[in-house]
């Protein structure tokens, strides 16, 4: 059952053996459900005034917010035709009007498919055809490339906003009420591409249930926001860590959030500081670059932090916790699967550990073949819950489901009391001389270093021993040389933590380290460098 007339994307789903196993424990959601009508409805009529969408330099209240996004759902049905199902790609940096347009596309029961600001033609013209995409909303300032990426899609509308949009001028002549499409609770709502840490990016699509269960599960029961809160942060809300952190949970719960073009680490700082943020959603590397810069900002209004993306490292936590006296809650999600769904509250939570299965999802160590390893033993993450990976049209569905397992990549170990422990992506595992070694592990010990900004290790292959090196990308600051001396020092600095087998053979200092836009280390790159330098 559907409300969507356009059934391109709904006839592209997998076949039910191919479907992850859903789990609901308490969560009892009607048949008949549009998620954009639930995160804004309910505050418009308890809070009309009350702050929603901020910007640098715009405030909309709950009241302004709803009217913004009626007029643009009456401008995608009543101008461009828009009906059910049809998905509409967004492109823009973070903004009231990117959150508007999104929360539209859902209330007129279409698809929308964020993307990120900085995609390039190429990029842009993947996610077209995957998706047979047919209309856009577009920041007036990034119109350059999603024209270019269009030029051979002639049936292809697309609206700018902004500066001299031409939405704008459609909506001031449109009611300030719509109805919102009586979608199914598992109609699609979102198509969300992968960030490409290992390539070709991959389309998930995730319901208005879906929508909903991150913030009655991750939200809800990790975070406990209340109405009072601000959010803020770094990640696109074309990145699902950013769509539900600074969109999804703050609507939920009636509370502000703040959306930053420019998110840098100084830029969050003076955000913070200037408008009293509480809730900040950013990634390990971000939380590393602000500690250099903590004593120029005044951030005592933050009262949580969030960190997603990449394993967050012990020692940047620890010293977060010790510049700032809050202790960043770690956690892991997927694009696949929304959001977190392993993580702790400040009060449970344990350094080093990603966390416990966030309450509506269960997580287990499973071996090659899905059977269940006992603690403290290392094998693949198994993830089952409310939410669950369904690609578009994608043969490599059968590797992330299995047996209705969510299979996310990661090695880990789980302890006795039911915290997982990090290992690796399960791609980054070196091989060295017989011994499995963790990238992120000694990754984790170069961290620990004063003057390591930043790095990243991968395997290097050993033709002649017929085995792997381990090799380091680093990122040194200004107090350090990059020279032999400085890379010998490093590895003894990394013996001195890690077991010395472990430790990098080989160092290269780099200016930076490739990462995705939502700034994920892109490693199969690094490995592709790495193998290259032995045909020089």
């Amino acid at each position: 059952m559907s409300a969507h007339t356009d059934r391109f994307v709904l006839d592209r789903l997998p076949q039910d053996e191919n479907q992850p196993t859903f789990l609901f424990d308490d969560l009892n959601y009607p048949k008949m459900l549009n998620a954009a009508d639930v995160l804004l409805e309910k505050y418009v009529a308890l809070t009309p005034d009350a702050p929603c969408l901020l910007s640098l330099s715009e405030r909309w209240t709950y009241r302004q917010t709803s009217e913004h996004v009626s007029r643009i759902a009456h401008v995608l049905v009543d101008d461009l035709r828009v009906v059910p199902g049809n998905c509409v790609l967004l492109r823009g940096p973070n903004s009231p009007m990117l959150a508007a347009c999104w929360l539209a596309v859902l209330k007129v029961g279409a698809i929308a498919v964020t993307t990120m600001p900085l995609y390039r033609q190429q990029e842009l013209r993947t996610m077209i055809d995957k998706a047979e995409i047919q209309f856009g909303l577009c920041d007036t300032r990034f119109m350059g490339e999603l024209q270019e990426a269009t030029a051979e899609h002639p049936s292809f509308v697309c609206l700018s906003f902004g500066e001299e949009g031409s939405l704008e001028n459609l909506m001031r002549e449109k009611p300030t009420n719509f109805v919102a499409v009586p979608t199914f609770a598992t109609d699609p709502a979102i198509i969300a591409f992968t960030s490409g840490t290992t390539g070709v990016p991959k389309a998930a699509v995730h319901t208005h249930r879906d929508v909903l269960a991150t913030c009655d599960t991750f939200s809800a029961k990790i975070l406990r926001p209340s109405n009072g809160d601000l959010f803020c942060g770094s990640p696109p809300l074309g990145f699902t860590f950013g769509l539900g952190g600074l969109l999804l949970f703050p609507l939920h719960c009636g509370a502000a959030t703040l959306l930053l073009e420019k998110a840098g680490p100084s830029e969050l700082l003076a955000a913070i500081e200037s408008h009293r943020v509480t809730t900040l959603f950013t990634a390990p590397v971000a939380y590393r670059a602000m500690c250099s810069l903590l004593d120029t900002h005044d951030i005592s209004s933050l009262r949580q932090c969030v960190s997603a993306g990449e394993s967050l490292a012990l020692p940047i936590w620890e010293e977060w916790l010790r510049r700032t006296g809050v202790r960043i809650i770690d956690g892991i999600g997927s694009t696949e699967m929304l959001h977190i769904f392993i993580a702790c509250d400040e009060a449970t939570l344990r350094p080093g550990a990603t966390g416990k299965a966030v309450p509506g999802y269960r997580a287990e160590i499973h071996d090659e073949h899905g059977n269940t390893l006992p603690p403290n033993t290392v094998g693949r993450l198994a993830v089952i819950g409310p939410t669950g990976c369904t690609y578009l049209d994608d043969a490599r569905q059968g590797t992330y489901v299995q047996q209705g397992w969510n299979y996310p990549g990661d090695t880990y170990r789980m302890d006795e009391d039911g915290y997982f422990w990090y290992v690796a992506r399960s791609d980054d595992m070196i091989i060295s001389a017989g011994y499995n070694i963790s990238g992120p592990e000694v990754e984790e010990a170069l961290l620990a270093h004063p003057h390591v900004r930043e790095c990243a290790v991968v395997a290097k292959p050993d033709p002649k021993h017929h085995t792997n090196v381990v090799k380091a990308y680093v990122v040194l600051d200004e107090s350090m040389k990059p020279d032999d001396a400085s890379a010998l020092a490093l590895m003894e600095f990394c013996k001195a933590r890690i077991a010395a087998w472990k430790a990098p053979r080989e160092i290269e200092f780099v200016s930076d380290i490739p990462r995705t836009q939502t700034g994920k280390v892109q490693r199969y790159k690094l490995r592709e460098r790495a193998s290259s330098e032995l045909s020089r």
